[in-house]
């Protein structure tokens, strides 16, 4: 931890909070045909996102756990921007359901332009799935790794394909270890727990980034600002008191977040920008532990193993490209 607080940069802070404090730059470029998979879609951040994109004609793709929520929210859509709707199930606490879901858009829709992983959670206290994996890290890391990785070959066929993963200034939290992912040795804290799990989002981004720079896709991550959302809402009566009556207070609308992501996945000035982290629309450093390629690589095939992808065949077009990303693997 010492080590990376050190390598911290006070230029690197400054541009932090300049990029804080600035307009969020926004596009007016029509998805008229384009499709999106937004997973989290329902509340917060991704539901301001897919208000935001079916204002600019896109057609959606929900993945939600709330059957009876998403239901309600596609009614509303089809009503307000007449634009096509469909959903999918799955708890992301349960990988199995994710992969289910995957499969499915896979068969099911016939093409993907874009993917935006906005569902996540905060826990104060350490709570496990029912297949044994720690609930913060399941939720903000495993299951939307798997829903990148499973959907690449649909995100191929397109022409110009964006993945944007919602990410965080927790990050700057850390509390990553590599050598204890699931935290059976070390004492939890909600911080620490969400810290750690942004921080895997942004090491899997640059691996991401990696193997398809010979592709037509990119991918990024995007602090959504310090908006008024429902994360946390898990929490005890205490935790939600203190936010809504302290924190929230000082939120912005959860609009600018909405905005930002239709920004980042249709303005023509990104169309090959790929393997950057951005505060709303602005490129920012990461802190330093989220820049440590060494880990970063170590962590790649750990969590193939953890989400049962081990043996998923490589997404690239000619063989050329698959020797080439096999020595990168």
């Amino acid at each position: 931890m010492l080590k990376y607080i050190r390598e911290y940069k006070i230029a690197d802070m400054k541009d932090m909070i300049r990029n804080t404090k600035k307009q969020h730059l926004r596009s007016m470029e029509s998805l008229q045909g384009k499709t999106a998979v937004i997973a989290g879609g329902t509340s917060g951040v991704g539901l301001s996102a897919v208000r935001v994109f079916a204002q600019y004609n896109c057609n959606l793709v929900l993945i939600a756990r709330n059957e009876q929520k998403v239901k309600k929210l596609v009614d509303e859509l089809q009503n307000e921007f007449k634009c096509t709707v469909v959903y999918y199930l799955a708890d992301f606490t349960i990988l199995e359901e994710v992969h289910k879901a995957a499969e499915r858009i896979l068969k099911e829709v016939p093409s993907v332009d874009i993917l935006i992983n906005s569902a996540g959670i905060h826990s104060t206290r350490k709570i496990y799935t029912q297949e044994g994996f720690e609930s913060v890290f399941c939720v903000n890391y495993l299951a939307p790794f798997i829903l990148t990785y499973r959907l690449i070959t649909k995100l191929q066929q397109s022409p110009a394909a964006r993945i944007i993963q919602v990410n965080s200034q927790g990050h700057r939290f850390n509390g990553f270890n590599i050598n204890d992912l699931n935290w059976k040795k070390r004492i939890y804290t909600g911080l620490r727990g969400y810290g750690a799990s942004k921080t895997a989002q942004l090491l899997s981004v640059w691996e991401f980034a990696d193997r398809l720079e010979h592709t037509q896709i990119t991918i990024n991550a995007m602090h959504p600002g310090e908006v008024k959302s429902n994360i946390g809402s898990n929490n005890g009566p205490l935790y939600r008191w203190f936010h809504d009556k302290v924190v929230s207070k000082s939120l912005k609308d959860v609009i600018i977040s909405g905005e930002s992501l239709h920004y980042l996945a249709s303005a023509p000035e990104l169309s090959t920008v790929s393997g950057k982290y951005f505060n709303l629309t602005h490129p920012e450093k990461p802190a330093p532990h989220a820049l440590d390629r060494e880990t970063g690589a170590l962590l790649w095939g750990k969590t193939l193993a953890l989400t049962g992808l081990s043996s998923e065949k490589i997404w690239m077009s000619s063989m050329e490209e698959k020797i080439q990303c096999l020595k990168i693997l």
